[in-house]
């Protein structure tokens, strides 16, 4: 096992790792901001409207889990063979993730229109709140769709190196859904706009712009050939499904778990329903750091692992949980002081008010150890355990979030849920950091070749 002489000190990693982690960070934000600005604003027509976009979460959780899946292996791949120098390798596979993952965002998007009755009768949504669904979700897939192909153009960047065009091109694309919102969900002047529709239309507008700037930013670069792709198919077709599988199970495992969530609540009434929904979208935009932090450590772990130092992945595992600790619990704690004003400014129903400031005094203080679960998770990818990832993904789900949740619904009401989520946050983080130490023993002890899982 190769080791470094000397070795940085945790100051030092904790500065690097900041500064790979920021760019990254602000861009995550102004994404998750895009969709906490529709939520702001949709919540202005009213809990039926909030309700309806509410109800779409789940479903639309599950789209972005498969485009996230598959820029994980895709970006994966492609760094390797940059790494060994087979650029036209890498410039094939461009062209195949462009080309296949859009054949398959749009095939997902195509089964979610045919299923989407049944699956709102489901999730406990009522005839009048699916009558608002419809219209909307028929500009929202259209929308998801040109979105996760502009994610996946951004997943080419960031495998060439270049983190600053996606972190930027997400702020503009943010910045055009805060400019379209209220113009096209409540008009100007006489004309009083779409309503919900106007908010997935922004979305799809704000895309599309993003597209094409996309595919102007890529003209020349040579990231994207055509030619070869069959044979590039056969020969990365096990690596992909090795690194996409897992990957891609558990990124759809939380959009299950939210629908399973949703169908909870929904026993409190639509107004419940519409915090959640709300809670949901605040929740994806207070972690914004952890979410950084899992797109930039990996990288840095994944060269720790081809030299074999598991001394240094150690330390940065330990300063990088250090940080999400500190900062998530010191947010936490803020916006639970802050969390009536907080209800107040993100909506204007007194009964959601209630709802959403008792969502936000539980469960953002335990969001450091959801984040040192997540931090944990994308770390197994880059270090070759694959199936410990999704196995560590299920049991935060399925043994401590959602037994935790129906538990806490069962013995308090909406009360007894929020406090549940945040016991099954604390409870999935202390099991992944056992996880992770088990892990780390085991392969530091048997130190040849990487850990099969």
């Amino acid at each position: 096992m190769q080791q470094t002489d000397a070795r940085p000190s945790n100051l030092t990693l904790a500065r690097q790792l900041w500064e790979q982690t920021w760019p990254m960070a602000l861009g995550v934000m102004a994404l998750l901001g895009f969709y906490l600005v529709d939520s702001v604003f949709v919540a202005r027509l009213g809990t039926l409207p909030l309700a309806a976009q509410s109800f779409t979460f789940p479903l639309a959780f599950l789209v972005i889990g498969v485009q996230v899946g598959v820029g994980i292996a895709i970006a994966a791949l492609i760094s390797r063979a940059i790494g060994a120098e087979q650029f036209e390798d890498a410039n094939r596979l461009g062209a195949l993730v462009l080309a296949g993952g859009g054949a398959l965002l749009a095939l997902l998007a195509v089964v979610l229109w045919w299923v989407q009755e049944p699956v709102f009768d489901l999730l406990g949504a009522s005839p009048e709140v699916q009558a608002m669904i419809r219209p909307y979700w028929a500009l929202q897939l259209p929308a998801m769709w040109i979105g996760g192909v502009v994610y996946f153009g951004y997943s080419l960047f960031r495998a060439h190196g270049d983190t600053r065009f996606p972190g930027m091109m997400m702020v503009l694309t943010s910045l055009l859904n805060l400019l379209l919102d209220p113009l096209l969900i409540f008009g100007v002047g006489d004309w009083q706009g779409f309503g919900l529709r106007g908010a997935a239309l922004a979305t799809l507008l704000s895309f599309c712009i993003g597209a094409l700037l996309l595919v102007w930013a890529l003209r020349g670069k040579g990231w994207v050939q055509r030619h070869g792709m069959m044979e590039q198919v056969k020969k990365s077709a096990l690596p992909f499904l090795h690194i996409a599988g897992p990957a891609m199970i558990s990124q759809l495992m939380p959009p299950l778990a939210a629908m399973l969530a949703t169908a909870m609540v929904a026993r409190g009434g639509e107004q419940a329903v519409a915090a959640w929904g709300m809670a949901s979208r605040l929740e994806s935009f207070t972690i914004v750091l952890v979410l950084g932090m899992t797109m930039a450590l990996p990288p840095w772990l994944g060269r720790c692992y081809g030299r074999r130092d598991w001394q240094t992945v150690q330390q940065l595992m330990k300063v990088g949980a250090i940080m999400v600790i500190g900062w998530q619990t010191l947010l936490g704690l803020l916006m639970a002081v802050l969390a009536v004003p907080l209800a107040q400014l993100l909506v204007e129903t007194a009964p959601v008010q209630a709802y959403l400031a008792l969502l936000i005094r539980c469960m953002p203080p335990s969001f450091g150890f959801l984040g040192v679960c997540m931090l944990v998770v994308s770390a197994c990818n880059a270090l070759g355990w694959p199936l410990r990832a999704m196995l560590l993904s299920f049991l935060r789900l399925f043994l401590c979030y959602l037994p935790l949740l129906w538990l806490g619904f069962q013995l308090g009401g909406f009360g007894g849920l929020a406090l549940g989520a945040a016991f099954g946050n604390l409870m999935a983080g202390v099991m992944a950091w056992m996880g992770y130490q088990q892990a780390l023993s085991s392969v530091k002890v048997v130190s040849a070749g990487p850990e099969n899982s």
